[in-house]
Order: C-alpha cells, then sequence, then structure tokens
C-alpha cells in the first residue's frame, strides 16, 4: 500500500512534468518570434510560456483535473524561480519577481478567458496588449496568433482525454493557422 502511494504520487509529478515540459517547448518554436512577431525578449518568451500553460490548464479544468492544474503552476513558478536565480537575481528579489510573475500569470489567464467569450476580435486584443506589449506597435500580428490560439484550444479539445491525462500532449505547429 505505501510504495502504491509513492508510485501514484510519482506517477502524477511526472505527468505535470510532462506537461508543463510539453508546453514550454511549444513556447519556444521559432514561428512565434519571426511568423507571429512575438517579441523575442525574456518578457515575450515568458508570455508565450504564460499562453501555453493556461492552454493546457483550460483543458485540466474541463476534465475536472483542477489538482494537476494547481501542480501545474507550481511546477512552473518553481522552474521560474530556479530560471531567475540561474540568471544571477539575487535572493531578496527573486520572491518579489516570482509575485509579479504570478500576477502577470493570473492576470493574463484571466484576460484571455474572458476574451475568448467575446471573439477573435476581442482575443486579438488581449493578446496584443499582453504577449505583444514590449514589442514595437505593429510589429506582430495578434490577429493570426488569435486565431491559432484557438485552433490550438479546439486541437487539445479533440485530443484523447486518457493520452492527455498521461501527459501526452501534441500541439498544432505554430504555422498552420497563421
Amino acid at each position: 500500500m505505501l510504495f502504491s502511494r509513492f508510485f501514484e504520487r510519482r506517477r502524477r509529478e511526472q505527468v505535470v512534468s510532462d506537461l508543463y515540459i510539453g508546453a514550454v517547448e511549444q513556447a519556444r518554436r521559432p514561428p512565434y518570434y519571426t511568423a507571429y512577431g512575438v517579441p523575442d525578449t525574456l518578457e515575450g518568451r515568458y508570455d508565450m510560456i504564460i499562453l501555453h500553460v493556461w492552454q493546457i490548464l483550460r483543458r485540466l479544468t474541463r476534465l475536472g483535473q483542477e489538482q494537476t492544474g494547481r501542480a501545474l503552476i507550481e511546477l512552473m513558478f518553481a522552474d521560474m524561480d530556479r530560471n531567475l536565480r540561474e540568471m544571477g537575481v539575487t535572493d531578496l528579489r527573486v520572491g518579489k519577481r516570482v509575485l509579479n510573475m504570478a500576477e502577470a500569470f493570473y492576470g493574463r489567464a484571466s484576460a484571455y478567458d474572458k476574451a475568448l467569450g467575446e471573439g477573435e476580435a476581442a482575443l486579438a486584443a488581449a493578446l496584443e496588449r499582453n504577449v505583444y506589449q514590449s514589442g514595437e506597435k505593429g510589429a506582430g500580428d495578434p490577429s493570426a496568433l488569435a486565431r491559432h490560439v484557438q485552433a490550438q484550444l479546439a486541437h487539445l479539445d479533440a485530443l484523447d482525454d486518457q493520452a492527455f491525462l498521461q501527459g501526452r500532449v501534441s500541439y498544432l505547429p505554430p504555422e498552420v493557422a497563421s
């Protein structure tokens, strides 16, 4: 019994890790920064991670897997903490930076959720305000990114529930919906 709980916990941790790594790998795909014009900066890359983790969280919530979603968010912020320390941010500043990152994550997730209910133009506007905030005005293509996000959400929703809950997630290539 004790071993089965240990292995079950280990399996859940692996699933969360697989979901997070998949989202980060997808967020790093070059077409987001070339074809869609997302700023290739620390902020732009973080915004793309937020966007992809948010997509995974939407599906987890629909599957009633809020606990897995919380674990995914915890892993993301532990990774951000580790990355900040590796970049040389002092211990005294890491906590504040992670708090700011958490506020950004929840604010963007809320804005994207709201915008989805209002249509593609609202989603494009939310993406322009958030993802393209650090770029030059007009440098990116928020409408194309909004279409891609909608296609990606539909793709994620169509994935097999069991495979998804085991951390096996596929993504549409960024070029598909542009």
